[in-house]
C-alpha cells in the first residue's frame, strides 16, 4: 500500500478507534449505579472523544474569516456587538438564500422553512459572506438551525472563557455537530478539554 492510501485511511482508523473507547466508557460507566451521574459523566467523556476526531480533519480556511484569531478574540468575536458589525447587508444575504434555494431545487414559496446558515458561525470565526460557508438548515428539529445556535452559544462562551481554543470550538461545529449536539450540551467545558459549557445558553 502506498503512502496517500495509508494517509487517506488514517482518520477512519482513528473515529474506529474512538468508537471503541466510547463504548469501553460505556461499559465502564454501567458499573455507577447513580443515573444522573451516569448520563453527564458518559456525555463529558464522549464529546471530548468526539472534540479529539473532529480536529483530526483541517479547518477549511475559506470558510474563517482571517481577520479572526485565537490572540485577537477578546476584540473581535468576544466582543458584544461584534457579529452585527461585520454582517453584510440583508438583501445581500437573502440573494445567497434564493440562490443555494435554487441550486437544492426548492420552492421559493417554502423558503421560510429554511434558515440561511454560515457553516462556522460568524461568532465562532467563520466568514461572513464567503459561499464556502454558507448553507441551508431547517429551522427546526435535530439537525436544525434553532439547536445549533444554541451549541454555537455554548461553544462562544467556552472560547471566550478561555475554556477552550478557538480551533476546538470551529473543528466542533464545522463537522458533523448535530452528532454531537447531546454530548456538548450535557457537560461543562472545564470538564474535559474540547466540551462545552452546560447552563446560560446566552452569547
Amino acid at each position: 500500500m502506498n503512502e496517500g492510501k495509508v494517509n487517506a485511511l488514517n482518520p477512519a482508523h482513528s473515529i474506529r478507534r474512538i468508537d471503541l473507547k466510547v463504548r469501553d466508557a460505556r461499559r465502564v460507566m454501567g458499573f455507577v449505579r447513580a443515573p444522573r451521574l451516569r448520563r453527564v459523566m458518559l456525555a463529558a467523556m464522549s464529546a471530548g472523544l468526539y472534540m479529539h476526531a473532529a480536529a483530526l480533519f483541517a479547518q477549511d480556511a475559506s470558510m474563517l474569516d482571517e481577520r479572526v484569531t485565537q490572540q485577537n478574540i477578546a476584540n473581535t468575536i468576544c466582543r458584544p456587538g461584534y457579529a452585527d458589525t461585520v454582517s453584510p447587508p440583508f438583501d445581500d444575504m437573502m440573494e445567497h438564500k434564493d440562490r443555494l434555494l435554487a441550486e437544492r431545487g426548492i420552492d421559493a414559496g417554502h423558503g421560510t422553512r429554511y434558515a440561511l446558515d454560515r457553516r462556522v458561525p460568524i461568532v465562532l470565526g467563520g466568514s461572513p459572506d464567503a459561499p464556502d460557508n454558507l448553507d441551508l438548515l431547517p429551522w427546526g428539529g435535530h439537525t436544525g438551525e434553532r439547536r445549533k445556535e444554541l451549541l454555537t452559544a455554548k461553544l462562544k462562551r467556552c472560547v471566550c472563557e478561555g475554556r477552550m481554543s478557538l480551533t476546538e470550538a470551529q473543528s466542533a461545529i464545522a463537522g458533523n455537530w448535530s452528532a454531537h449536539y447531546s454530548g456538548f450540551s450535557s457537560a461543562p467545558c472545564d470538564a474535559d478539554p474540547g466540551v462545552a459549557l452546560l447552563g446560560n445558553d446566552g452569547p
